[in-house]
């Protein structure tokens, strides 16, 4: 499924196409509606690069017990 956001409400954000999605992942992962491995897939960057960029804004990982094994399945396979 695709989001269409209507370029009125890109102009009356202030905001480039790309930081109104990432303001849209962001409001997502606060609210733990998604996970930081589906955040960081969704703005196409690295986890370690977007824990950096939550870090700059002062916003807490929610790393919990799922997470951490979903990291360790992950690291048997590379």
């Amino acid at each position: 499924m695709s989001l269409m956001i209507s370029d009125d409400l890109v102009k009356a954000s202030g905001l480039s196409e790309r930081e109104l999605f990432l303001e849209i992942v962001l409001m997502l992962f606060r609210q733990e509606k998604i996970s930081l491995g589906k955040a960081s897939e969704l703005m196409g960057l690295h986890r370690m690069q977007f824990q950096k960029l939550l870090a700059d804004r002062d916003i807490c990982v929610h790393y919990d017990v799922a997470e951490f094994q979903e990291d360790l399945k992950a690291l048997e396979i590379e």
